[in-house]
């Protein structure tokens, strides 16, 4: 069983490729700052690029990050921020003094396909796009579990596009997405993106990946009458999140979660797993005349982002 198990997750791990997200990641992300005094343009600067980062961080960022008045500021960047008061057409964003982090929240809510990038660069951008990328996938995840458990729900291939058929392990394919989610987790804190790079993060999802399994199995086998499917799926949307949450530290900070704090985390996220998958399959269920379309509309809202 674990060598088919094994197998399963080499040919899901075959479609995955770290280039995309490298190259994601790598696209330009340059900000302007309009501002009408010295002063406020240092307020934009000293939030975009934190007085504490080291004199050659500091370098890189500001070569991606212009005032509107330097002539060496291109003439079409991809994100203009203005200071508050100043007019600026709707596609431009304002620095809001008293919540810069609303001005984040825009600027990913606007231009998401610039998130990677933006948090590749920009601190302020990193912890939104980290934990997006992992309440995402966690639920991708998650939702997974439950159309592939209930008969009368096809898994849409808005959800998981390059697995539907093809792998007989729910194992696969959870842990693909999870591999994909540690790519996208690196790529976002400005750490090297791939197998060889990531070689240990992916080791150890791989070998989490049995654990999360049985712990399933055990869950469904406590509870008839199909009973167990929103525990089996909260089980697969908590050991997801625990793993991005873990590599979220592991990035920041430059350690893991502890065993206790694993434990701990998996604790509230089952919890909050079987909420957030219960809402789902009541929505799906209200809303069954159509099964397929419904699958689709749930899928958007779950599907992880940049999935091929």
């Amino acid at each position: 069983m674990a060598g088919n198990i094994l197998t399963q997750i080499r040919k899901a791990l075959s479609t995955l490729n770290p280039a995309e997200v490298r190259e994601i990641a790598d696209r330009p992300a340059r900000i302007v700052l309009h501002a009408n005094s010295e002063q406020s343009y240092r307020e934009m600067e000293a939030f975009f690029v934190p007085d504490s980062f080291s004199e050659r961080r500091r370098e890189r960022i500001f070569a991606s990050i212009y005032r509107a008045t330097d002539p060496r500021a291109p003439v079409s960047a991809e994100i203009e921020v203005y200071e508050q008061g100043i007019i600026h057409a709707p596609t431009g964003f304002t620095f809001y003094t008293y919540d810069p982090a609303g001005t984040v929240r825009e600027i990913l809510a606007a231009r998401p396909e610039l998130d990677l990038a933006l948090a590749r660069t920009f601190a302020p951008f990193r912890a939104p796009v980290v934990a997006d990328t992992i309440s995402k996938v966690s639920t991708a995840n998650g939702w997974f579990s439950v159309v592939t458990a209930l008969p009368n729900i096809v898994p849409s291939p808005l959800l998981v596009p390059w697995a539907v058929g093809e792998f007989a392990s729910d194992s696969a394919v959870l842990t693909a997405n999870q591999i994909r989610m540690a790519f996208l987790i690196a790529a976002a804190s400005g750490h090297p993106v791939g197998f060889q790079e990531q070689r240990s993060q992916i080791a150890s999802i791989i070998a989490a990946a049995f654990g999360w399994r049985a712990i399933a199995r055990e869950a469904v086998g406590k509870i008839p009458f199909g009973g167990g499917v929103i525990p089996k799926a909260a089980i697969a949307y908590a050991g997801t999140w625990v793993i991005g949450k873990s590599f979220e530290r592991f990035y920041r900070m430059g350690y893991a979660y502890t065993e206790s704090e694993r434990k701990s985390a998996f604790k509230e996220a089952f919890e909050r797993g079987k909420s957030i998958l219960s809402v789902l399959l009541q929505r799906h269920r209200e809303q069954a005349a159509d099964p397929h379309k419904v699958d689709e509309e749930l899928a958007r809202q779950v599907v992880i982002k940049h999935a091929d």
